[in-house]
């Protein structure tokens, strides 16, 4: 296992945008990284491999921009590079949800981390005695890789479903703590402001998604693997890939 895959994102206001796409392009291709980067007035979203050594001098030089200097990265290890090419783009969102209203740099949802949801799906419950309700953000695809046992799915086919599907089963959240969750964070951050505007009560986000939570805990509540968008297709709970990339087959 000797590439890195990185996955981070950070919702901070950004401009100009085509400056720091032309910047974050050329400290990747000299580095020799693979992956994407997304960047929009929102903030930027990436997921990159290659050697360690590459990795860790390219978040070093992105941390001396203030903006990005807290920075959170979820790691894993992959045999072989994963991405067969680089791309820096501009977007209108780094992760689209069409709710412009919607600005979790303006201030996030609160926040349960890894270890505390495991508590919590342990006991049964909340701190306060609420059942715990574990709500899917994702798309049916990722979902069928795996997902937090009798979590609610809304089958949905993309996130931009996602506000017109609370709006049909507000119900099923009444009384609940509800913990929104994806693959790394970004889309349950948006989906749990989105819940708290639209008037539903005790709604936190899984801190750092499920990578997180597979780093912090493992297995526990969790069947299956996480999906990831790149040649590994999916990782399971030690965060070890399911395909080696270039590999014919699953492994």
């Amino acid at each position: 296992m000797q590439i890195l895959n990185i996955a981070a994102y950070k919702f901070v206001t950004l401009e100009p945008l085509p400056a720091l796409k032309t910047g974050i392009a050329q400290a990747l291709a000299t580095r020799e990284i693979k992956g994407t980067v997304l960047l929009a007035e929102e903030g930027i979203n990436l997921f990159l491999a290659a050697d360690s050594p590459a990795i860790h001098d390219f978040l070093a030089w992105l941390r001396l921009d203030l903006r990005f200097h807290d920075l959170k990265v979820k790691e894993s290890w992959s045999a072989a590079q994963p991405f067969g090419k680089l791309l820096v783009k501009i977007k209108p969102e780094i992760i689209r949800m069409n709710h412009p209203a919607i600005r979790p740099s303006a201030g996030r949802a609160p926040a349960v981390d890894a270890r505390t949801l495991k508590r919590w799906l342990d006991c049964g419950q909340d701190d306060e005695g609420r059942p715990v309700a574990m709500l899917e953000t994702r798309n049916t695809y990722e979902i069928d890789a795996g997902t937090f046992r009798q979590a609610i799915d809304w089958r949905l086919e993309k996130f931009t479903e996602f506000p017109q599907a609370v709006q049909g089963h507000r119900d099923e959240l009444a009384g609940k703590t509800i913990v929104s969750f994806c693959t790394g964070g970004i889309r349950c951050e948006k989906a749990a402001i989105y819940l708290q505007e639209a008037g539903i009560q005790n709604v936190y986000q899984l801190d750092g998604g499920i990578l997180k939570y597979f780093e912090d805990c493992g297995q526990p509540h969790f069947d299956g693997e996480c999906f990831v968008f790149d040649d590994r297709r999916a990782v399971d709970a030690a965060l070890k890939p399911r395909v080696n990339p270039g590999a014919l087959s699953d492994s």
